[in-house]
């Protein structure tokens, strides 16, 4: 039987295994032709109190079983993904308007995540501190005990593994909720993964759900951490209904990512890292290309070779066709888009490449003559658009890299590789690349932005056991002290 057999999960949610939902059941939709594929369970607050009851009852057997054994799971389920590939893969393509090779680019990411935290649960989670009383003082990380994750559907797969895998391996039970559009590669895909994988049952449970799911789960007193990747408005209202619960939130949010190039890059290469970095996935991408800002010697011949590559690139069906993009993940994302490049335009802006759409297939665009006024400059599109401003000096160039809300990624293209970490200095970013574009992520490093752009590097390697375990202080003494009532 395939993982992704519909007849274990259709119209359901995993409540303590598949169940029907009090939401009755929303359509699992296919972006590029607009056919329902399945159906999935809605999943309301009613149901998220029930799983966040059920996680929080399986929770401590799962914590106290040897590390060996969570980590046996772990790597299990690393096995099912890269067994179950392509099927996964099929779906992301299918479900998520993803091309082939970052559908596979998910789920080799996915592997690696559960690889990863395996090894995590054998790592020191303590230390031994010094006391000015005869006794043992330790440090030591407990699992937080409930962690629920929020996850988008941009990367669906991705996004979701890389906090339930070390949320689980740190043994911790997880509540995630998919977004409803891609429940299925978002959300499905993983509790079958760990169903075969062997996790004991409800330690795992899938919601996909709207905003009324979401708000549910912030809030539910059987949930202590809570992991949220999408937009910076959501964010911020996650954040503060968590803080309002006394509850940690890692936000990993919004970006409008700038890319520096310096006269000395070679822009034969320079056009085609931009137009990876602005037009991969659509644009749909956090850490998306969101600025071109490139020094005034070079800036024209660099548009007009951004420009080229973006006239060049097919978009279509990835199911059905080779193309470099695929279709934007609904109506309302594509009119979003086309509204900030069309308003710029109306602002005096000019269109070099694209701007134009069939159903929700929206070429790549390259705009030029913006100002700070300009929509589709100033503010996160998520959609596949170049905006390219150019600049004087470095002071300038810094300057305009700052002048933004957000700050997750930042690219710098020059040739001389000291330059470049030094201007990286002087710009406030969770990440930085030297020599590359802002679309960067493994699964060992440090992932998060800061200002508009989240609540700092809170997901990949060690960071993890900061993420989701508490610091609990431990003594012990040979015998009871005196004192003095």
């Amino acid at each position: 039987m395939p993982l992704l057999d519909p007849t274990v999960w259709s119209g359901k949610a995993a409540i303590g295994g598949w169940k029907a939902t009090s939401g009755g059941t929303a359509p699992v939709i296919e972006p590029a032709t607009g056919e329902v594929l399945e159906r999935i369970g809605n999943a309301t607050a009613d149901d998220v109190s029930a799983a966040a009851r059920h996680a929080a009852k399986a929770q401590p057997a799962w914590a106290r079983l040897p590390y060996t054994e969570r980590a046996a799971v772990l790597r299990r389920a690393g096995d099912v993904f890269a067994q179950h590939a392509e099927e996964i893969q099929q779906w992301l393509i299918r479900e998520a308007g993803s091309v082939p090779g970052k559908a596979a680019f998910e789920t080799d990411t996915a592997a690696q995540e559960c690889y990863e935290a395996a090894a995590l649960v054998s790592r020191a989670l303590g230390e031994v501190l010094p006391s000015a009383e005869p006794r043992l003082s330790l440090a030591r990380r407990t699992p937080a005990g409930v962690v629920g994750v929020i996850a988008p559907f941009n990367v669906p797969l991705v996004l979701a593994i890389r906090s339930v895998a070390p949320a689980l391996a740190l043994g911790n039970a997880v509540l995630l909720k998919p977004d409803l559009r891609t429940a299925v590669s978002g959300g499905v895909a993983l509790m079958r993964v760990f169903e075969e994988a062997g996790l004991p049952d409800g330690v795992l449970h899938v919601l996909p759900g709207g905003a009324d799911a979401g708000a549910a789960l912030v809030v539910d007193p059987h949930v202590r951490v809570i992991s949220f990747t999408g937009s910076t408005a959501a964010g911020r209202k996650v954040g503060a209904a968590a803080a309002e619960n006394l509850k940690r939130a890692h936000l990993e949010l919004g970006g409008n990512s700038a890319l520096i190039v310096l006269p000395d890059a070679d822009l034969e290469h320079a056009a085609s890292t931009a137009a990876w970095g602005s037009f991969f996935h659509q644009g749909q991408v956090c850490m998306s290309t969101g600025r071109h800002l490139v020094h005034q010697s070079v800036a024209d011949e660099y548009i007009e070779r951004l420009a080229r590559k973006a006239e060049q690139l097919p978009v279509g069906d990835p199911a059905r066709e080779q193309v470099a993009l695929g279709p934007i993940i609904d109506a309302a994302q594509r009119d979003k888009i086309h509204g900030l490049v069309s308003s710029s335009l109306e602002g005096g802006a000019r269109l070099m490449a694209g701007g134009t759409y069939e159903d929700l297939f929206y070429r790549p665009t390259v705009l030029t003559d913006l100002t700070d006024a300009s929509p589709a400059y100033t503010e996160e599109v998520f959609g596949p658009v170049a905006p390219v401003r150019a600049f004087a000096d470095l002071d300038e160039a810094v300057a305009l890299a700052t002048a933004s809300s957000y700050g997750l990624s930042l690219g710098i293209l020059t040739g001389d590789v000291m330059r470049g970490l030094d201007l990286a200095e002087r710009i406030p970013t969770g990440l930085v690349h030297i020599n590359d574009q802002t679309v960067n992520d493994e699964v060992v490093a440090p992932f998060g932005g800061v200002a508009a752009s989240g609540t700092g590097a809170r997901f990949g390697g060690n960071a993890n056991i900061e993420a989701f375990t508490e610091t609990r202080w431990i003594t012990a003494r040979t015998t009871q002290p005196f004192y003095p009532f």
